[in-house]
């Protein structure tokens, strides 16, 4: 009988299988063809982790339940996905910044937090020091706002 962990363990196999078949397209270079750490080696770690895990959850012994489906709120997790959805086709035009802000908290109005000094408080220092992080130290350029406040279409 299938219970949820069993179920969730075949959706976690199933994943780590993919994951595991799209590692071998990583390039590797010749000259780190011999190497002990190359770009593939933590994805085959990972890999093997959740083939590992996924199996563990599958031969463990179960209360013998049925799948319940009962008590999801599927209708949070619709709006999330579509809240993702609708930030990456916003990514670009309205910059990092603004979109990020608006996709966390659009998710923490989904969940159910209504104070709005709360999801301000929790949304923008989480997106400035992640901007502030990739930019400054991690040198990825990430397009802070929308280009008509930037002028980048001016040439």
């Amino acid at each position: 009988m299938l219970s949820r962990d069993r179920i969730g363990a075949l959706l976690l196999l199933a994943f780590s299988t993919a994951y595991g078949y799209l590692t071998f397209q990583i390039p590797v270079l010749p000259f780190q063809a011999e190497a002990a750490m190359t770009a593939r080696t933590m994805p085959e770690v990972l890999t093997g982790l959740g083939v590992l895990l996924s199996l563990a959850l599958l031969v463990k012994p179960g209360a013998g339940e049925g799948p319940s489906l009962a008590g999801f709120q599927w209708r949070a997790g619709l709006l999330v996905c579509v809240l993702m959805v609708a930030y990456g086709f916003a990514v670009r035009p309205a910059g990092f910044l603004i979109s990020t802000t608006l996709l966390l908290a659009g998710g923490f109005l989904i969940l159910g937090e209504r104070r709005w000094w709360l999801i301000l408080a929790a949304s923008v220092p989480v997106v400035v020091f992640f901007w502030v992080l990739m930019t400054q130290l991690l040198g990825v350029f990430i397009e802070p706002w929308p280009e008509f406040l930037t002028g980048a279409g001016d040439a």
